[in-house]
């Protein structure tokens, strides 16, 4: 914080500080903010941030995909459920796609960044393309997040209807679980998530600059909020489709309690036999999925670049 070195006149007569108005304070805020963080630590907080302002505006979203995944029916149905199960329960499981989606985008962005410069730094001189580096770190990150496997295997199973009966809450969730089953239960679906988070990770980063760089050039806050919003939603949605099958795979598979792990080729096959060997069965939900990710996606990255401007 600066210190200014005030005359007589001043001392008696208290004057109006400037950058106590709202933008300059504001600003100030934010950039005192940005100090503490560090060069590092914003992309962690802004990275979270975003995440949290994601799953609030999104999660009834969610839920209605969820139903989908899990049990292969028509968004109507998936809504009516919702209607039954009551308003009470609408965002019941908010909990812990909150707290891993906020720490896992902060690991998302925050490791990338890290890794790239430590990898980096290493390979200077080596000869090794940069653009391999940066997957390298990508896939890293991705790799990383998936040390929260328990948060999306809360998640599912208090929003499974068919477990309300059986789990209170997040806490409850993860201590019956724990004390029935051990941690390993914990870490059911890990598999589909280690094979999603490391190439969508990989062509989020690697395709992120480049889709910006189509788009038409602009010079104004808003201008640039849109074009990150675009730019994250098309590049999110596009990835949701790619990787639905394995969302499917890992719902279905965390929606178990107890009992053999399969692998996810097993589950895989069961969905299949189950929908009648049909690949629009297995994409039931996919569209839903498509336009939620492009309203998730798109508002992690303009709010992300939003705020790591502000805190610059």
């Amino acid at each position: 914080m600066a210190v200014s070195t005030m005359d007589s006149e001043s001392s008696r007569t208290p004057q109006p500080a400037p950058a106590l108005t709202k933008g300059s304070y504001s600003l100030l805020s934010a950039r005192a903010l940005g100090a503490r963080l560090g060069t590092q630590g914003k992309h962690y907080f802004c990275g979270s941030v975003a995440a949290f302002t994601n799953i609030v505006v999104t999660f009834p979203i969610q839920k209605v995909l969820f139903r989908q995944q899990l049990h292969g029916v028509l968004a109507t149905e998936a809504v009516q459920q919702l209607q039954r199960d009551g308003l009470r329960n609408l965002y019941r499981g908010l909990l812990p796609p909150l707290l891993q989606k906020s720490t896992t985008v902060a690991i998302m962005f925050g490791l990338y960044e890290d890794f790239s410069r430590v990898l980096l730094d290493r390979a200077a001189g080596s000869g090794i393309p940069e653009l391999a580096t940066r997957s390298f770190a990508a896939a890293l990150a991705g790799t990383a997040e998936a040390v929260l496997t328990p948060f999306e295997r809360v998640q599912t199973l208090l929003q499974d209807h068919r477990h309300h009966g059986r789990f209170k809450n997040t806490v409850h969730t993860f201590r019956t679980l724990v004390t029935e089953h051990g941690v390993r239960e914990c870490y059911r679906g890990l598999m589909p998530i280690l094979i999603r988070n490391g190439p969508s990770n990989v062509l989020f980063f690697g395709l992120r600059g480049p889709i910006k760089e189509q788009l038409p050039e602009v010079d104004s806050r808003a201008g640039h909020m849109a074009s990150d919003f675009v730019c994250g939603g098309l590049l999110g949605a596009a990835l949701g489709i790619m990787f639905y099958p394995l969302n499917v795979v890992k719902s279905r598979a965390q929606s178990q309690v107890g009992g053999a792990f399969q692998p996810c080729r097993q589950v895989l096959l069961t969905v299949w036999r189950e929908r009648g060997g049909s690949v629009a069965m297995l994409f039931r939900g996919a569209t839903l999925n498509y336009h939620r990710s492009l309203l998730s996606w798109g508002i992690i990255n303009a709010t992300y670049e939003l705020l790591l401007k502000e805190l610059s």
